[in-house]
């Protein structure tokens, strides 16, 4: 099975949490709605899941394995951007 790259996977899961809690806050704003949307699609197909709940735990998990990419956590930590957004 292909995994994905763990630095792109961080950026991902970082803007769903992100996308997730706007939507929490602002339940009735469809902007918003349809960007978390495409946002746990693309979440659900890189993690192999069917929801996006399971997707984001397996991620998480996935991003817990020891590998070659090192995902920086913690005070001084920057947050890691998709790109132009």
């Amino acid at each position: 099975m292909l995994l994905p790259d763990k630095i792109i996977l961080a950026r991902l899961l970082f803007h769903y949490r992100a996308q997730e809690r706007s939507v929490l806050a602002n339940p009735h704003e469809p902007n918003l709605r349809g960007r978390f949307e495409d946002t746990a699609y693309t979440l659900c197909v890189l993690m192999g899941e069917r929801t996006a709940r399971e997707a984001a735990v397996a991620a998480e998990r996935y991003l817990r394995e020891p590998g070659h990419h090192t995902v920086q956590t913690g005070p001084g930590a920057q947050p890691l951007g998709l790109g132009s957004e």
